[in-house]
Order: C-alpha cells, then sequence, then structure tokens
C-alpha cells in the first residue's frame, strides 16, 4: 500500500477515532493528540495481515486514550474545582462525523463515563458504542475475556443507573431550556425557580480563570442565586444557541468570544442538571460569534 494510500485510507475514519478517544479522555487537544499518534503507528505497520481497518484503528486509539487518561491524573488532581469535558462540535460539512457522535457524546453521558474508571469506560466506549466482540476488547486491554465481560457488565449497569428512565422529547426539552434562558436573562428568579427540579444540581468549571462554584450547586434556589450573581457580574453577555454534543447548547459571548457554554438536561418538564463550560482552554472548538447563523 502507497504513503497515498495509507494516509487517504486514514482520513476516511480519522473523525470516528477522535470520536473514540474524545470519549475516553474528554478532551478535544488530548484526542486529537491520540489520534497524531495512531496516525504515526499506521503509517509504520505492515498491514497485510490487518482484515478490519475500521476496528483496528478504534482499538489502538483507545488504547492510546487510556495512556492519555493516566497522563491526566496528575493535572486532574490540581484542576481547581469540578473538571468538565470540553464541548465538541461536528463539522456542518461531515454529516458522517454527526452520526459519530450522537448519542454518546452528550455532555450528561460524558460526565457519567467520567465516575467510570478508565478500564470500564474504554470497554463501554469499545461494546457499547462501536460494538467490538468481546474477545478483542479483551486483547486490546490486555484482560481476559472474563474480565472484559464483567467489566462491560458494571460499566452499563453504572450508566444504565444514572440515565432518565423514560426518553425526554427533544422538542419539549428544547422548548423547556429555551423558557429557562428567556426567564434567567429577564431576571426573573421566580420562574427561573419554577422550571428548576426542587434537587437540580448546577456543575460549573472555570478551572480557576473564571468565577465557578468550586463544588456542585443543589437546590432551586441556590441555583438560581448563583447564576443571577454571574449574570449580575457579566451584564454584556450575548446569548445563542448552538448544536455541541448533538444536543442543543446555550453559549453566552462578549464581543466575538464564547465565554460559557451550558448544557441542561431535563426529566417530567423540569431541568434537572445544568453544565457550565467557562475554563477558556476548553472552548477551542466552539464557533465564535461571527460564523453563528442571525
Amino acid at each position: 500500500m502507497t504513503g497515498e494510500q495509507l494516509a487517504a485510507e486514514f482520513a476516511e475514519h480519522r473523525q470516528v477515532l477522535i470520536g473514540a478517544a474524545y470519549r475516553v479522555v474528554g478532551s478535544v487537544s488530548d484526542a486529537e493528540d491520540v489520534v497524531q499518534e495512531v496516525w504515526l503507528r499506521w503509517s509504520a505497520i505492515d498491514h497485510d495481515d490487518i482484515r478490519d481497518a475500521r476496528a483496528y484503528l478504534i482499538r489502538i486509539t483507545t488504547r492510546l486514550a487510556l495512556n492519555k487518561l493516566r497522563e491526566q491524573k496528575a493535572r486532574r488532581e490540581q484542576y481547581v474545582g469540578p473538571w468538565l469535558p470540553e464541548p465538541l462540535a461536528a463539522g456542518d460539512d461531515d454529516p458522517a462525523a454527526a452520526v459519530e457522535l450522537a448519542d454518546s457524546v452528550s455532555m450528561a453521558m460524558l460526565v457519567v463515563l467520567e465516575t467510570l474508571s478508565p478500564l470500564e469506560r474504554a470497554t463501554f466506549v469499545l461494546r457499547e458504542v462501536f460494538d467490538l466482540p468481546y474477545d478483542e476488547i479483551a486483547d486490546t486491554l490486555g484482560r481476559s475475556e472474563s474480565a472484559v465481560r464483567q467489566l462491560a457488565h458494571r460499566a452499563r449497569e453504572h450508566v444504565h443507573a444514572r440515565q432518565p428512565r423514560h426518553r425526554v422529547d427533544k422538542a419539549r426539552h428544547d422548548e423547556l431550556t429555551m423558557r429557562f434562558m428567556q426567564a434567567a436573562g429577564s431576571g426573573d428568579f421566580d420562574q427561573v425557580v419554577a422550571l428548576l427540579a426542587p434537587d437540580a444540581v448546577l456543575i460549573s468549571d472555570g478551572g480557576g480563570k473564571k468565577r465557578a462554584a468550586l463544588r456542585p450547586i443543589q437546590g432551586a434556589e441556590k441555583i438560581a442565586r448563583w447564576l443571577f450573581a454571574v449574570l449580575a457580574d457579566n451584564p454584556g453577555f450575548e446569548i445563542r444557541m448552538a448544536t455541541l454534543n448533538d444536543e442543543r447548547a446555550y453559549i453566552a459571548y462578549f464581543d466575538d468570544q464564547p465565554d460559557t457554554v451550558t448544557f441542561m438536561t431535563s426529566t417530567d418538564g423540569r431541568i434537572t442538571e445544568l453544565y457550565l463550560i467557562r475554563n477558556p482552554d476548553k472552548l477551542g472548538t466552539v464557533p465564535l460569534l461571527h460564523t453563528l447563523e442571525p
């Protein structure tokens, strides 16, 4: 296989590999570093015995992503406040990439994946997202097949326990979150509280660089007070909607630059979780204001 053929085949799978690495490491830049390392390995090996290039590349990507996750550990331990995954935008010119991103890269799902052990997380991605057989996952992770089945079972049970029992209608969810943002923007404290579940949780990630709560905030009134305090400190926000992580997100802009990305989950007509990413280091893939449709 020529160098051009190798590059073309790798490019065909690149978005899939970015998605696989991102699900494991939760960082766009780290996922891209992982995929660059995969390319170096791909371009240097003998390809005669590779029957399924996609599966092979996903396995190598996941293995290297696990290594990257271990490297992140020291950074995570010194991180100021809660750590949330980076928002991810799929390219509008790549519909296949959008399919690869669907569902399993929602912010709520990634937050759940963060609670798994690294091996459980990798097993879940390989099995539940990419449907690889257990023997290949075992070979990828250097574990026995029975151990991998146990990892998959634990990960699946944990993820399912943290997911809503009933699938939320997307249109109703979008309408609810829009009403919430309108109430927040108009200063309607009572309406904001009414749209939140009584035990709602807000998690904000400022990385020590932007104002954020150092611990999750629980309770509708506490969340509303915190949100209005942030809005009072930043009266120049311009709020826009965009699709990030294959779901609706709200982006607060100062001038042309994204300042805060907000994701929300809902159940039974109330908002149950809010995730605010404010660390500017995590907003690199968020579109600039002038690139959004008016």
